[in-house]
């Protein structure tokens, strides 16, 4: 059972310990001295009371150090922010004035605990995770996609080096992430993974690195960042040609010295991490145009791996159309039909924009709509059954029209060909998110111009 250790210099808040105990599922072990302390290593929480006898906590701190306990949780009866920072300084994970942060410590003691669960679960499904992202989820054999496949899989046991995944948006980059990853040495342990471009830029710091109680308003609780949570495994940064110029230099700061130090902190914690970056943004262009950082770059880069767009892979196409096929017949238990020839010819000839995600729903449509059969309209339903034109709807490109309304057009068809997501159609269109947005709003001055 799950327990926690408690070092108490005080018999007071005596009768608090078993119900913070019980409302993590765990037991209360109470000693007297920090010496004493037995399987401290294995506890949901290591909590040091010095209410009454504060000043006595910084020397309770180093011999909980010495004596191999992690860093405790301290509570006491005075709320002093110069004894919190004194005692966090000192080694204290946290410090908690007691009744004012009795939620508080409820809160953080829930959290490590659903932490422990986590890890624990972690560990017993780690071996059905590896059967479950392995390589044969990435389905193709051209020669382009096994090349790059090979490099990935002679990377997976060295599980120190950082890895640069490139390609299109919908090539498959966290699939192989997830392959590398679960694959690897460091399976049982966390995947975590972050979207940079999905994250306000004001909200990527504290995502990454946590935060201090009190570091900024409504922050009640400490709270790790996703460096912390992947602790032991890997932290996949996607998107990350669209991490702001100002967090670049405090990841490479975190690949370089293993530690991270959380919004608010006076000290930083280690980290075992293993980093896999993606992006579809070409970073060495980036670098030149100053907007990536060229020693994060290189320090990314150690290991790239290019996966190639869907329509670079020959036949792959109609291997990768057929397992969807199967894949989503059986999921709405429906009878698969055949690939005409007309369909293979469709598939085959169209650019695939999308790359395997454009695939996927393609075929997920086609197979809903169609009478037992696949109709090639129903593949590409804005173009025609040739899989050409310029698109329908609201996304028609007008003409004749001005150059910008022309350009407004063109962004409106992109972005419904790509069903809403917005670096696919900046990706097709060859221009920048930002770009995008302003074609979209009329505001692009070098198309006005």
């Amino acid at each position: 059972m799950s327990h926690l250790v408690v070092v108490a210099r005080s018999d007071s808040f005596s009768q608090l310990w078993p119900q913070l105990a019980a409302g993590v599922g765990a037991e209360a072990r109470v000693h007297s001295a920090a010496e004493n302390v037995a399987g401290a290593g294995d506890a949901v929480a290591v909590i040091l009371s010095v209410a009454g006898v504060e000043e006595e906590g910084e020397q309770a701190i180093r011999a909980l150090a010495a004596a191999g306990a992690p860093a405790p949780l301290v509570v006491g009866a005075r709320e002093d922010h110069r004894l919190a920072v004194s005692l966090v300084r000192a080694g204290a994970a946290d410090y908690f004035a007691l009744p004012a942060d009795l939620e508080a410590l409820r809160a953080e003691l829930g959290e490590r605990a659903r932490r422990r669960q986590a890890r624990e679960a972690g560990g017993r499904l780690a071996a059905a995770e590896k059967h479950h992202f392995d390589f044969s989820r990435i389905i193709g054999r051209s020669p382009q996609l096994r090349a790059a496949l090979d490099r990935a899989s002679r990377i997976i046991p060295r599980d120190r080096a950082t890895i640069l995944v490139t390609g299109e948006t919908g090539t498959g980059k966290e699939l192989l992430a997830q392959a590398i990853h679960y694959n690897g040495p460091r399976g049982a342990q966390p995947f975590v993974e972050l979207n940079c471009a999905a994250v306000p830029a004001g909200l990527l710091e504290t995502e990454l690195f946590g935060h201090e109680r009190g570091a900024f308003t409504d922050a009640r609780t400490a709270k790790p960042g996703l460096f912390e949570a992947a602790d032991g495994g890997t932290l996949f940064l996607d998107e990350i040609g669209d991490l702001p110029l100002a967090l670049q230099g405090k990841i490479l700061k975190a690949l370089e010295e293993k530690n991270v130090r959380r919004v608010g902190a006076v000290r930083a914690r280690e980290v075992d991490v293993r980093i896999i970056a993606a992006t579809h943004v070409d970073l060495a262009q980036a670098v030149r145009r100053g907007e990536f950082r060229e020693d994060l770059y290189y320090r990314l880069s150690v290991i790239p791996i290019h996966l190639p767009a869907l329509r670079e892979r020959g036949d792959d196409v109609l291997l990768v159309a057929d397992h969807f096929l199967r894949t989503l017949a059986e999921q709405y238990d429906m009878e698969p039909p055949p690939f005409a020839p007309e369909v293979r010819r469709a598939l085959l000839t169209h650019a695939w924009p999308g790359n395997v995600r454009e695939l996927r729903n393609s075929i997920e449509r086609a197979l809903l709509l169609g009478d037992g059969a696949l109709d090639p309209a129903d593949l590409f339903p804005s173009q025609g059954a040739d899989g050409a034109g310029t698109g329908g709807g609201s996304g028609t490109i007008p003409f004749p029209a001005t150059l910008a309304e022309i350009a407004r057009g063109a962004a409106a068809a992109m972005m419904e060909r790509m069903e809403g997501n917005k670096s696919a159609a900046a990706e097709a269109l060859g221009i920048s998110r930002s770009r995008l947005y302003r074609l979209l709003d009329g505001s692009d001055e070098d198309v006005a111009e």
